[in-house]
């Protein structure tokens, strides 16, 4: 790469908390492609679209608005690996944008407590600066293709929905991703009901919890189906979702049925590009990463 892209890189609450291991491949990888990463001091919560957004939509805009602020004031766009994050910022831009009225509110809002807001900037997924660079300029980085690994691709709900307001072509049934897995030398497998919910967001795994392992039950017997070797997702709360509902779902049966390692996508793009396992904090899940590892030659 000689382009150097510099962005503010926004955690939110779920990946430095719980899976830091994410973090640190997005961290590793990113910067080998040529996008330098610069920690947003400040943040607070996104905060989230399904849930807080739905109680009190002024708060959540001042509160996107700020997070947004923060990296205009830095002069960078703002960069996230959560699809919950993306969206809130996605929507809440298009809001101030499209909305003077609500501008302005949120302008007078964070005058108070010394922010300057344009509403100039703009909110980017990590997966949506990596389809920038392009399927075919990652094949080309590729040292260690992962040859003869069968994925399931899990693009998660609030990546591709709205669509007025995200990048990717308007369609229903998206392939960017499956793309960027398999510039990696990886094989996409399709299964059945690909494109549906992991079933934690908007609440539900809090409040529903049996309804909220049930729709990961659909979802993980479909790709048990497909015999895939890993699921490959792109949002930390998707992530929490199939790693922590596998253990829960063998409790209840009390067999091991339910053991597909559960891999972000940069966490799969370290691997062909030869960082070492360790390093993309493959070490670190909930579910056993070691026969996806072994299958890999890692």
């Amino acid at each position: 790469m000689t382009e150097v892209q510099k962005y503010s890189l926004f955690l939110g609450c779920v990946m430095p908390n719980r899976f830091p291991n994410l973090e640190k491949s997005i961290r590793v990888v990113l910067p080998r492609l040529g996008i330098e990463l610069e920690d947003l001091e400040g943040a607070s919560c996104c905060p989230a679209p399904g849930v807080i957004r739905s109680f009190d939509e002024p708060t959540w805009l001042a509160l996107a608005a700020r997070n947004l602020a923060l990296a205009e004031n830095a002069g960078n766009d703002i960069i996230t690996g959560c699809n919950g994050c993306y969206a809130t910022f996605k929507e809440a831009l298009e809001e101030v944008q499209n909305h003077p009225k609500k501008l302005r509110e949120v302008r007078r809002i964070l005058k108070d407590v010394g922010v300057r807001f344009k509403a100039k900037s703009n909110a980017k997924h990590v997966i949506e600066v990596l389809s920038e660079i392009g399927a075919e300029k990652i094949r080309e980085l590729v040292t260690q293709p992962l040859s003869g690994i069968r994925v399931g691709v899990h693009y998660g709900c609030h990546l591709l929905k709205p669509s007025k307001n995200r990048p990717w072509k308007q369609t229903q049934k998206h392939s960017f991703l499956d793309e960027l897995v398999e510039a990696t030398g990886a094989e996409s497998i399709e299964y059945k009901d690909k494109d549906m919910c992991c079933g934690a967001g908007g609440g539900v795994r809090a409040g529903q919890a049996a309804l909220s392992v049930d729709f990961a039950r659909e979802k993980l017997d479909n790709l048990i189906a497909a015999k895939v070797d890993c699921i490959i997702n792109v949002c930390s709360f998707c992530h929490l979702q199939f790693e922590m509902a596998q253990p829960q779902l063998n409790g209840e049966t009390g067999s091991q049925k339910y053991e597909i390692p559960v891999i972000y996508y940069t966490q799969l793009l370290g691997l062909a590009l030869g960082i070492d396992p360790d390093e993309l904090g493959l070490g670190k899940h909930v579910v056993d990463t070691q026969p996806f590892l072994e299958k890999t030659g890692r």
